[in-house]
C-alpha cells in the first residue's frame, strides 16, 4: 500500500473512482479536472496497481491563515471496510500540518458526522436552508464573474467566515451562475449572503416558481473543522460543492 500525490497516469483512475463513488457525469468531471484539480492538492491510496482511495482539497483562508477544504473523500468499493479512508485522512492531516495549514474543514453527509467526530473533527458552522416561492416582483439581478464575486464576498461574509477564492470560485462559476443585487450576493443553488428577504424577488428575476436557499446561521450542522495549530475555528463556511 502507498499513499502519495497522484501520478499523471492515475488521473483516469481518479475519474473512475469519483464516478463510482458519487455518480457524477463525465461533463461534470471535465469541469472539475479542468478548473479545480491540481495533483498537489490530491492524495490517493494505491494497493498494488489499483487506485483504492482518494481525496482532494481546495485552498481557503480564515483569519489570515491558510486552511484546507477537504472534498470528495472516496474509497473504491473493492477496498471498503479496510480502514483505508482513516489512513488516508491521517496521512493528509500530517501532510497539511507540515505544509503550514492552520486547519482542515470538510462538509460531510449527515450520517457521517459521527465518524468524522471520532477522528477529531467538530461541527464549527451551521446554516439555514429554506424554500420559498416567487413573489412575482423581481429584484434587479446583475450577473457577475468569479473575480467580482470574490471581491464582493469579502464584504458580505459574516464574522468568522472562510474566504474562498481562486480555484474555489473558478469551479463554482463553471457549475452555476453568480449574481449581485441591492444588499445581497447570490450563487445560484449554493449561497445567499446579505438580505435573505430578497429570495422571493430573486426567484421572480430568474423566472422560477420556487427554490431552495442556503444562508449563514440557523441550526443545520454544516462545516466540520480540525485545527492543526491551535487557532480558533471558523464559524461560517458557505461554498460546499455538494
Amino acid at each position: 500500500m502507498k499513499i502519495d500525490y497522484p501520478a499523471e497516469a492515475q488521473i483516469p483512475g481518479l475519474r473512475s473512482l469519483w464516478k463510482e463513488a458519487f455518480g457524477d457525469t463525465d461533463a461534470f468531471l471535465d469541469l472539475f479536472f479542468g478548473t479545480a484539480f491540481s495533483p498537489d492538492r490530491c492524495r490517493c491510496v494505491s494497493v498494488g496497481d489499483a487506485l483504492a482511495a482518494a481525496l482532494y482539497w481546495f485552498d481557503c483562508r480564515f483569519d489570515g491563515r491558510p486552511i484546507a477544504y477537504v472534498y470528495a473523500v472516496a474509497t473504491a468499493k473493492a477496498f471498503r471496510k479496510q480502514g483505508l479512508c482513516r489512513l488516508l485522512m491521517d496521512d493528509t492531516r500530517a501532510l497539511l500540518a507540515q505544509l503550514g495549514y492552520s486547519g482542515i474543514l470538510l462538509v460531510p453527509e449527515m450520517h457521517l458526522i459521527g465518524m468524522y467526530q471520532s477522528i477529531g473533527y467538530r461541527v464549527c458552522s451551521y446554516v439555514q436552508e429554506f424554500t420559498c416561492r416567487s413573489n412575482g416582483r423581481p429584484v434587479v439581478l446583475k450577473e457577475i464573474d468569479a473575480a467580482q464575486y470574490a471581491a464582493l464576498r469579502r464584504q458580505f461574509l459574516p464574522a468568522g467566515g472562510v474566504v474562498q477564492e481562486n480555484e474555489n470560485l473558478q469551479f463554482l462559476s463553471a457549475i452555476t451562475k453568480l449574481y449581485t443585487g441591492d444588499g445581497f450576493l447570490y450563487a445560484d443553488g449554493a449561497e445567499l449572503l446579505g438580505n435573505a428577504d430578497a429570495a422571493p424577488g430573486i426567484l421572480a428575476a430568474l423566472g422560477k416558481d420556487s427554490g431552495l436557499f442556503r444562508c449563514p446561521g440557523g441550526d443545520i450542522p454544516f462545516g466540520m473543522y480540525q485545527p492543526l495549530d491551535g487557532a480558533p475555528a471558523p464559524t461560517y463556511f458557505g461554498l460546499a460543492f455538494d
